[in-house]
């Protein structure tokens, strides 16, 4: 990255990256919950938009917390793996309880035959991959040195 990075810019290609992964993330993802057999095409689109939207709000307050918790004033330049390392466990940790929250106990949503779940927890192997590869590839994305795009697009 350059000397000072315009932490702004980061934040905002990493929003930009969070919104279309989960978007694609959980329409791919979909068969491997009963809804996708057992609902209608407008439940089905409506839980895609809405778990999109839940996305969106668990990335922005993990993201918010490990800044504020973790970060400095020389964010991104100072700091940043503890702030990426810390996003990551938390929607991991966040992911890990609205799993079992919403398939033990509200029974709001459950797992396809097909899902393979983590041993002893019971996690979804999507859902969980899902909070380490999107942020994972957002904050790749937003960290990316800004003199690479611009060679890029030369």
């Amino acid at each position: 990255m350059s000397e000072t990075t315009n932490w702004f810019l980061v934040c905002r290609r990493y929003f930009v990256v969070i919104v279309t992964a989960n978007f694609v993330w959980e329409f791919a993802h979909m068969p491997l919950y009963t809804l996708w057999r057992e609902g209608t095409d407008n439940e089905i689109v409506f839980a895609g938009i809405h778990c999109t939207g839940g996305d969106i709000l668990i990335a922005a307050s993990t993201f918010l917390a490990a800044l504020l918790f973790l970060g400095n004033p020389q964010w991104p330049d100072r700091g940043r793996k503890r702030v990426i390392l810390a996003t990551i466990f938390l929607g991991i940790g966040y992911t890990v309880f609205s799993e079992w929250l919403n398939i033990e106990v509200r029974k709001s949503w459950a797992y396809a035959d097909i899902m393979p779940v983590l041993p002893v927890i019971g996690t979804g192997l999507s859902p969980l991959m899902q909070w380490i590869v999107v942020p994972a590839l957002a904050f790749w994305w937003a960290l990316r040195p800004r003199s690479s795009i611009r060679k890029s697009k030369a």
